[in-house]
């Protein structure tokens, strides 16, 4: 069964949507029961996402935001509905055995700062 409904201006992403349908299709007793973040209690937990922010970049500036901006109301949705922390995990690019300064993802929390308009904690490798 699904939980609170959204209205169409603050749904979590449609990824939420598809897991759900997916779940509902399989028949196997040991698929994955993948629940929807509105049919998770959120008050004063850690909320754990993995997010596409493999975001077009130009000398360290994000060219396009649109993967950012996908994320944003599945991001609200966790932070006003009482969540303690959310925890966003992402990767950029592909780089070869070691961390290179050209991927890092310190301007998408710039960005993610802008957008949410409260503090963005970034943790380098």
């Amino acid at each position: 069964p699904r939980g609170f409904q959204h209205p169409p201006s603050s749904r979590p992403s449609r990824a939420c949507n598809m897991a759900a349908a997916a779940t509902a299709a399989a028949t196997s007793k040991s698929a994955l029961r993948k629940l929807c973040i509105d049919a998770v209690p959120l008050t004063g937990r850690r909320v754990l996402c993995r997010v596409d922010f493999n975001t077009p970049m130009k000398d360290g500036a994000i060219t396009n935001a649109q993967r950012i901006e996908a994320a944003m109301p599945t991001i609200r949705y966790a932070v006003d509905n009482g969540a303690k922390s959310v925890v966003l995990m992402s990767h950029l690019g592909r780089p070869k055995g070691a961390p290179d300064a050209k991927y890092s993802l310190a301007p998408v929390a710039r960005k993610l700062e802008e957008l949410l308009g409260k503090p963005v904690t970034f943790l380098s490798d």
